[in-house]
């Protein structure tokens, strides 16, 4: 059972005086107050009181190797060793390395560029296609995260009743700030809906761009057939689909979504897992795309000339976080399905817990994460989603964090290498104490 988490709310008194709200991220926040740790191990946090965790939050999915893994040590610590530098500022070989890995499994990236988080990586990804297509406007599908920045920061997470027809969704900004320019140049299409189809052909002149993430917010997956005739449907009409698989690189396959559905989008955009907890992107897609940000065309260099995409950054494919990084794929070449089955055990022993007190639960996700969802309705897209008994959730994830689950409310589970017997059985231990005190 977990103390009390006084030094939790005294730390949170004092990060007011320092940053907004406490925090430097909005998403590190829910109520009363976020839980402040200080320490982590293997599948393991420790807070500031000294209450252990087992952890399924994993940095939002991307500690796939789980906290402080040996092998991770190791590589940073090699890098360090050989180079006697964390920051070249210069080409270096990890970063041909690191991209040979990345093209293994994502044959679809025939060239890459590296950035310094997957909310960058998008941001790149949008601005190659525009420069491509020469059409500005994109289309992204109502529920799908893929950054904070304005030109994609709409529809989220909207109010069902102020978002329009399911089939029809409204641009509705997600957060204060975002214009009304991004508004009209964003339109914003149903998931698993064959609606979104009729709204691309309709826009099929404006839209340089469908972006999306095949498993929308990393457990609701995209039906095959939606898949396949979004794909047949963005080349007819010339329009480049861009998966965003930030959520699912190297946790739903080590292919990602591409893998799954056998569908190569003309750009991917990937992030969390690749760094090993480090800040990391890739953009990576067709050369014809990608060859818009070359440095050099027409045996011109034109670095500072409008002949060429600009794409810079002082970090991006930093050598520490890509030797991590290939470190992490390593690993996970012989751990990956170890990972995925210690995930099914856990998703099918919650939803037996749930089926013999007549509760409707699903586990929905596939690979190596999901989402505990309460509602016997099939759920696939947001608006599906919004019917689910979220009050019920709530209290299931406050009953947990008391017994040492961590996994922030509503939010989905990630398991490591690390998740073993051990931590499914605490966790179902938990689980069955929350049902009996109903």
């Amino acid at each position: 059972m977990i103390k009390r988490m006084n030094q939790s709310l005294a730390y949170m008194d004092r990060a007011k005086q320092v940053m907004p709200g406490g925090v430097t991220a909005n998403i590190k926040y829910f109520e009363p107050h976020p839980i402040v740790m200080k320490k982590g191990h293997g599948a393991y946090l420790t807070d500031v009181d000294d209450n252990e965790y087992v952890d399924y939050l994993l940095s939002y999915g991307s500690l796939m190797l789980g906290h402080g893994h040996p092998v991770i040590k190791h590589a940073i610590q090699s890098q360090l060793d050989t180079s006697g530098t964390w920051l070249f500022g210069t080409p270096h070989e990890l970063e041909a390395d690191f991209g040979e890995k990345l093209k293994q499994y994502f044959p679809s990236m025939e060239l890459l560029r590296y950035t310094n988080s997957g909310t960058e990586a998008t941001l790149l990804a949008l601005r190659l296609a525009a420069t491509y297509t020469g059409k500005h406007k994109i289309a992204k599908f109502e529920g799908h995260y893929h950054g904070g920045y304005d030109q994609v920061l709409l529809s989220v997470d909207p109010d069902v009743n102020e978002a329009g027809p399911a089939e029809e969704p409204l641009s509705v900004p997600a957060s204060k700030g975002v214009g009304a320019y991004h508004q009209d140049h964003t339109v914003i299409l149903p998931f698993n809906h064959s609606y979104a189809f009729e709204l691309l052909k309709h826009h099929r002149d404006e839209i340089g761009v469908v972006v999306l993430e095949p498993i929308q917010s990393g457990f609701i997956p995209a039906q095959k057939v939606f898949m396949e005739e979004l794909r047949r449907l963005t080349k007819d009409l010339g329009i480049v689909l861009l998966f965003d698989e930030v959520k699912t690189g190297f946790r739903i396959g080590m292919g990602g979504a591409q893998g799954y559905y056998g569908i190569e989008p003309d750009l991917t955009a990937l992030g969390k897992v690749i760094g090993a907890g480090f800040p990391m992107g890739v953009v990576g897609g067709k050369r014809e795309i990608l060859m818009e940000s070359a440095p050099v065309k027409n045996n011109a260099t034109n670095l500072s000339s409008k002949g060429v995409l600009f794409h810079s950054g002082t970090y991006n494919g930093h050598p520490m976080i890509l030797a991590a990084g290939l470190a992490t794929i390593q690993v996970l070449e012989n751990e990956f399905d170890f990972v995925v089955m210690q995930t099914n055990e856990l998703k099918q022993q919650l939803e037996r817990l749930f089926a013999t007190k007549g509760i409707a639960m699903q586990a929905i996700g596939i690979g190596a994460m999901f989402n505990i969802v309460f509602t016997e309705e099939k759920v696939t897209n947001y608006r599906e989603y919004q019917i689910a008994d979220f009050r019920l959730r709530k209290d299931l994830d406050a009953h947990l964090l008391k017994e040492g689950i961590y996994a922030k409310p509503c939010n989905r589970y990630s398991l490591s290498t690390q998740h073993g017997e051990k931590e499914i059985e605490k966790t179902v231990t938990a689980v069955t104490g929350f049902l009996n005190q109903m």
